[in-house]
């Protein structure tokens, strides 16, 4: 569940822990849940499953609120949830970083503004293996390649939701998980190398649950 003490930031990007923590200091909480406290920032914020993963790129915590993910930070969470969702989330994750999976099959809720969804959906519109510009990707979701650069970095679901495939016009652009563009190049690289060896790259549209 949550609660992992000071995994607040995730390279340049807040973790869903601290996310929450916001959530509930301006009132969006929901009353209902069973609560934590927060104590480096004095709120209390509600627990969710979630479930880690080691990976070459380092640790990866899934979050699960209400049936679907919410979240896939960097680094390992405190405590540990064995959800079904959650540990389909993580053989799917395995199989993708294996190279034996191109589609994710999962119920994705994340956070954000209208704007930032419609970004996201286009995110998993590009198919594996096969990189965008931030450009393309703005005149296919709306808004300018700043705008769209700005939703990426905020994505809370990311591999699943594949910033990654969103490069600059002029080399790969910047990323904010693990180590950066280094990670972003080497999930390019993984899902070249699994293309040519499966063939036609699939679709991995991701599947947004209902807000």
């Amino acid at each position: 569940m949550l609660g992992r003490g000071d995994l607040w930031w995730v390279g340049a990007k807040p973790s869903f822990a601290f996310r929450l923590c916001c959530r509930a200091l301006s009132g969006q909480a929901d009353p209902r849940s069973r609560r934590l406290t927060a104590p480096l920032l004095g709120c209390a914020i509600p627990a969710v499953p979630q479930l880690s993963l080691q990976t070459p790129f380092g640790a990866l915590t899934l979050s699960e609120e209400d049936g679907a993910l919410v979240a896939l930070d960097w680094g390992w969470g405190r405590d540990q949830a064995d959800t079904a969702l959650l540990r389909r989330a993580r053989d799917q994750l395995n199989a993708y970083l294996d190279g034996e999976l191109r589609r994710f099959d999962l119920p994705l809720r994340p956070a954000g503004s209208a704007y930032q969804r419609r970004v996201w959906q286009a995110l998993g519109e590009i198919p594996f293996g096969e990189t965008r510009s931030y450009a393309q990707l703005a005149a296919a979701a709306g808004g300018s390649a700043r705008s769209v650069g700005q939703a990426n970095s905020l994505n809370p679901l990311p591999v699943i939701v594949p910033c990654h495939r969103v490069v600059a016009a002029r080399g790969l652009g910047g990323y904010s998980g693990a180590e950066g563009p280094d990670t972003k190049r080497a999930l390019v690289a993984l899902e070249a190398a699994a293309s040519v060896r499966v063939g036609t790259p699939a679709l991995a549209t991701p599947r947004f649950a209902a807000t």
